[in-house]
């Protein structure tokens, strides 16, 4: 493994955050309602009957949160756009109390020295817009293409790094075709119809991003990706459908290349194609965002519906709270995938952390050895993947702060700052001090200035 310090001296440290998770105020000052605010009052469907209603109340506290940062020491803050909070029903009239609150927070972020990356779709689609059918409808993309123009004329005078989705895969698999996640559907069609036009969405909010920015946008997708490594020799066909599923489905038709034929094959499913549409998703990127936990290893399963792959333990391996491995060299084997497969000009690393069950001593503070670990290892598999060429040029840290984790309610704490939802006091655990400790270190041995 290579040493932090040989990161470049430009490197970007910095956290994420998403707004249904942290902000709060769910009907406060004209915010419409989104599919999790629907979702998590589904009996059964959020650990608990936890809601995001309140969550870390970032938007009345975003100023005492972003202090915290600047004990942290990061430069960059990436935080999503509530679309129900700009426009309430996904379309029509400007909210402007709702927007006026990310220009406050745009504004004190720079006032602090710290740069903001805003994410347009962090999994909290409009409730009004999945009335009229939700993602697997072609109006909601071309909806979000003029959400993103009314935030680009707000904000693009000041943000210039941007990121269309995040996790796409999330909200089309996991929300349209498992279930698990908002909207909470099961239907294969409707899931692929979503990824569709999740993508074409994209491509038509960058194309507004570059319209109506004042300052030249740095536009980006995130992404999270997965090694899909197969169980035994047997299982080297699901593997390939794993990481089809996973990841080719995705990365592939916005760098121009159509969704994968043999992925095509296997879900069936006719796609809502229009002329046009393979160069409006394949809207150039600036860079790529990357969110890693894990890797799968794969086992065919015949007896599965399309994609008919699970996915099994790895014996002793171990694991954070959400039951997921600990690979550090999943993170490198991704980042020297899309320099070698994808060629793109820059890579951030948007979202990497674990939870864990946190301690809280008798002095209140919070030792979290076990994130410790994680985010050093993480980091220095980065560093090796900058030394093998890679063009890594951000580390984004999940999360700045403990917060609603989406099914798993308040039970599962990835922060770095941990939030005593009673009192909403913050405390920086152990792993907070350690990664302003790395930044500090960095920012030491390569001589760039604080």
């Amino acid at each position: 493994m290579q040493p932090i310090q040989s990161l470049p001296p430009t490197f970007r440290w910095g956290v994420s955050t998403a707004a249904y998770q942290i902000e709060g105020a769910a009907d406060i000052d004209g915010r419409g309602p989104s599919i999790w605010d629907t979702f998590s009052r589904v009996p059964g469907a959020v650990a608990n009957g936890d809601t995001g209603d309140v969550a870390c109340d970032h938007y009345r506290l975003w100023r005492e949160d972003i202090a915290l940062m600047r004990q942290l020491g990061v430069s960059d803050y990436r935080f999503s756009i509530s679309w129900p909070r700009v426009l309430p029903t996904g379309k029509g009239t400007t909210n402007k109390a709702g927007l006026a609150f990310y220009d406050r927070l745009v504004d004190g972020l720079l006032e602090a020295g710290i740069r903001p990356y805003a994410t347009l779709y962090h999994w909290d689609l409009p409730q009004a817009l999945q009335d009229a059918g939700g993602w697997p409808e072609r109006a909601t993309a071309e909806h979000f293409g003029d959400y993103a123009a009314v935030v680009a004329e707000a904000l693009g005078d000041r943000v210039q790094d941007w990121a269309t989705l995040n996790e796409p895969l999330c909200s089309a698999w996991l929300g349209y075709l498992e279930g698990v996640l908002a909207p909470g559907l099961r239907d294969l069609t409707a899931a692929v119809r979503s990824s569709y036009h999740l993508l074409l969405g994209h491509g038509l909010a960058a194309q507004a991003l570059r319209s109506h920015a004042a300052i030249k946008p740095n536009v980006g997708l995130v992404f999270n990706m997965t090694p899909c490594e197969p169980a035994t020799d047997e299982d080297r066909d699901a593997a390939r459908r794993a990481d089809g599923h996973n990841n080719r489905w995705w990365l592939d038709p916005v760098h121009g290349r159509g969704f994968p034929a043999d992925m095509r094959e296997v879900y069936g499913v006719a796609l809502p194609e229009r002329p046009g549409d393979t160069e409006t998703i394949a809207a150039p990127l600036d860079h790529i965002g990357l969110n890693y936990y894990f890797r799968q290893i794969i086992q065919d399963a015949p007896d599965l519906p399309a994609p008919s792959y699970r996915v099994v333990p790895v014996p002793e391996a171990p694991t954070t709270a959400m039951g997921w491995e600990v690979h550090p060299d999943g993170l490198e084997q991704l980042l020297m995938r899309l320099h070698h497969e994808y060629a793109p000009a820059s890579i951030l690393v948007t979202e990497n952390g674990s939870a864990y069950q946190d301690e809280v001593g008798a002095d209140g503070s919070v030792h979290d050895p076990d994130r410790v670990a994680y985010l050093e290892r993480h980091l220095e598999a980065a560093a090796s993947a900058v030394q093998r060429g890679a063009p890594l040029h951000g580390y984004y840290a999940w999360s700045l702060m403990d917060n609603f984790e989406w099914a798993h309610g308040y039970d599962r704490r990835f922060g770095l700052i941990r939030v005593d939802y009673k009192t909403q006091r913050r405390t920086i655990k152990a792993s907070g001090h350690r990664y302003a400790q790395l930044i500090a270190d960095h920012r030491t041995a390569t001589g760039f200035p604080v």
